[in-house]
């Protein structure tokens, strides 16, 4: 996080709430990821956080990327607009993944023409992408365990490990080519066990598409769920990564291409937001503060997402449990019940740290309200 004086100047230039985007962090988790897991190519999920200099930052390193829609893609696209038709098509095939399993026919028609790599998990995908994005390669997506997952996700995606070579035969009898599989263990997952019962799944299931003639599996996409440092509670990304390069290694030979989706590791802690207490109350005997950002802005994460956000106060001094409330009139609008704050005025600001990820991706304008302003610093 910027230092205090750091955040202080910035809202007071540009004004609250404020969301602060600091991308020296960002290529810090970058190449901290790529040191653990030498192996793994990493694929930013765009969905943690969609902003386009976020984007630009993770290219500029030699990101690839996992795009859900058809926006996020050409979010994307944009960073190799000013190369060769050549050289973006090489880009599209080796550098996305559209990793959403089930997509509407207008977005595979228009995907069509770019040969992605895409992924499916049942039948009717298949189906759909054979009538209108013959071009795709396809890799399928296995339901594995979500257990101890903050944001569970095997309950809408994913095949049966039972009937994924039946789900390769018949994509090769539409005449597609699956490419590998993939798996995800559910979002901000600190259960590494999750990743460890998945890979054997898959492993298991390369092995019997071989007996089946099925050769050419050479992707393995391991998903996102890596988690961020939210607490003190969270276990080191090290100790995962030490997990899984064991494992990818004693499972996998090098022809198959490990590849991973993180987005909430990449960004969570490289964003911060600032606020400012515009009204205060006492109601039922505790203290309450209402601020200029919330959960249909900034703090969306906490309905969203399922995640908690701390406030903090600049200045310092006997603190109290109080609650704090944004700025709509929805009584939904509710970031905590049980801040320890000092005592605060009116005008005075707040601020709350790892707030990157699935949070002001998520904002809208709710009561006329907009959402928070962005700045961006070591650019």
């Amino acid at each position: 996080m910027a230092k205090l004086s750091t955040l202080e100047h910035l809202a007071d230039e540009h004004g609250t709430p404020l969301f602060i985007v600091d991308h020296d962090i960002i290529r810090k988790n970058y190449l901290a990821f790529k040191e653990h897991l030498p192996r793994v190519q990493i694929f930013y999920a765009v969905k943690a956080n969609s902003d386009p200099d976020i984007i630009k930052t993770l290219y500029d390193m030699g990101s690839s990327f996992d795009v859900a829609s058809m926006n996020e893609f050409l979010l994307v696209h944009k960073n190799i607009e000013s190369l060769s038709e050549k050289e973006r098509q090489k880009f599209i095939w080796e550098k996305i993944i559209y990793a959403n399993p089930i997509k509407d026919i207008k977005t595979l028609k228009e995907l069509d023409s770019y040969k992605p790599l895409v992924t499916f998990d049942n039948i009717e995908e298949i189906a759909k992408i054979k009538q209108h994005s013959p071009n795709a390669g396809l890799v399928l997506r296995i339901k594995v365990p979500n257990t101890g997952a903050m944001v569970e996700l095997s309950s809408k995606f994913g095949a049966e490990p039972g009937s994924a070579v039946e789900m390769i035969e018949e994509a090769h009898k539409q005449g597609l080519v699956v490419e590998g599989l993939s798996f995800h263990v559910g979002s901000q997952t600190t259960n590494f066990e999750n990743y460890i019962q998945a890979l054997s799944v898959v492993a298991g299931i390369i092995d019997e598409a071989k007996i089946k003639g099925y050769k050419k599996l050479k992707i393995v996409d391991i998903g996102g769920g890596f988690p961020a440092p939210y607490d003190v509670n969270v276990e080191p990304f090290n100790n995962l990564a030490r997990r899984l390069n064991s494992e990818l290694d004693r499972l996998f030979d090098d022809k198959i291409e490990i590849i991973a989706e993180p987005g909430r590791y990449m960004v969570a802690t490289a964003c911060t937001s600032v606020s400012s207490v515009i009204g205060k109350a006492d109601r039922e005997g505790k203290r309450c503060y209402y601020i200029n950002d919330g959960v249909y802005h900034t703090f969306s994460g906490i309905i969203f997402d399922h995640c908690s956000y701390h406030l903090q106060a600049f200045k310092t001094g006997p603190k109290q449990i109080c609650s704090v409330f944004g700025p709509t009139c929805d009584a939904l609008d509710t970031i905590s019940l049980a801040e320890e704050l000092p005592e605060l005025e009116i005008g005075e600001m707040l601020y709350s740290e790892n707030i990157g990820a699935y949070s002001r991706s998520s904002s809208t304008w709710f009561n006329g309200f907009p959402p928070a302003s962005i700045v961006h610093i070591n650019k």
